[in-house]
């Protein structure tokens, strides 16, 4: 694994900081409950967010709505309800993606479809480890990246660089503990870089980046601007696509870790086919845990040409 990156001091020691560490110590101590009381405080912030948050609570209730039209008002409301539970539990499972020890995480966790990676890792040209924002996101990550840290075949990640220094020390320390590179969504050479040494690399490109650079293909029956990425690397590298999707299991047992078959005859000559298959593997783990994908996103925002704007 890589060095672990170190806190830059005195910098994060200056008082625009003192919130963040306050912040960071009360999740520390949350972590520290048993997973259950974890959890169950999780869906209490969930609630009061729900509450606070009108602007991120309409955009999730307008994505929901329209994602499932033929569901009652009051499904709609269900979803919405647990999908801010999802939400708040999500923010303390990040405190135990950087801080849980493997045995802690390995209690919390069962890995299903292995033998998809492996398989796929065969073909000697890496695999791209292909899923969606899901509320288990981040935690399942490190689920997998634990699993394999010890392995000839370690996980390395894209990520989004966060802002606040401090921040970005913690959660780069709390991942490089088990993966073997990080880096940002701008460094395509690290992508194929970890590619090319047989690496299975975590991939999640399912959000709203604009029009440029972006094919317009189906998701839940919407035309959704989707990056063609996935499919463009997969066609330079020969790496085998593998979905695999985080899911949160009830009554507080933890996480599901699931990969799927690799995709066969992908890449095809055509992006929009490309993006429409990789659209609807989510769209079918999404529809089948529909509380656990990440609806407060405005991932609709970008509309083809002459189309009405999706949020009001």
């Amino acid at each position: 694994m890589q060095q672990r990156t170190a806190f830059p001091f005195p910098e994060v020691l200056k008082p625009k900081y003192w919130p963040t560490w306050a912040g960071l110590a009360v999740l520390r101590l949350v972590t520290m409950l048993p997973y259950p009381v974890q959890a169950a405080i999780g869906r209490r912030i969930g609630h009061l967010t729900r509450r606070l948050s009108g602007k991120r609570r309409r955009i999730a209730a307008t994505n929901i709505q329209r994602c499932f039209p033929n569901d009652s008002a009051q499904r709609h409301q269900q979803i919405l309800d647990q999908h801010f539970e999802e939400l708040g539990m999500m923010l303390l499972d990040t405190g135990l993606s950087w801080w849980a020890q493997p045995k802690t995480l390995q209690k919390l966790s069962k890995i299903t479809g292995m033998h998809h990676l492996h398989r796929a890792l065969e073909n000697g040209k890496g695999v791209i480890l292909l899923t969606g924002h899901m509320t288990s996101l981040d935690i399942g990550g490190i689920i997998l990246g634990e699993a394999l840290s010890n392995t000839e075949h370690p996980l390395q990640v894209m990520y989004k660089r966060n802002r606040n220094i401090l921040l970005e020390t913690v959660i780069r320390r709390g991942r490089e503990r088990f993966m073997h590179r990080l880096f940002v969504r701008q460094d395509m050479r690290s992508f194929i870089r970890g590619l090319k040494e047989n690496l299975p690399t975590w991939y999640a490109p399912d959000q709203d980046f604009g029009r440029k650079n972006t094919v317009f293909a189906d998701f839940f029956g919407i035309a959704t601007a989707t990056l063609p990425t996935t499919s463009k690397i997969a066609h330079k590298t020969g790496a085998i696509v593998v979905p695999y999707f985080p899911i949160r299991l009830p009554k507080s047992q933890g996480f599901e870790i699931r990969i799927l078959p690799g995709l066969e005859q992908f890449p095809t000559d055509d992006e929009i086919q490309d993006a429409s298959t990789t659209n609807q593997l989510l769209e079918d783990m999404v529809s089948a845990f529909p509380a656990q994908y990440l609806w407060v996103h405005r991932r609709f925002k970008t509309r083809p040409q002459g189309e009405p704007a999706f949020y009001q």
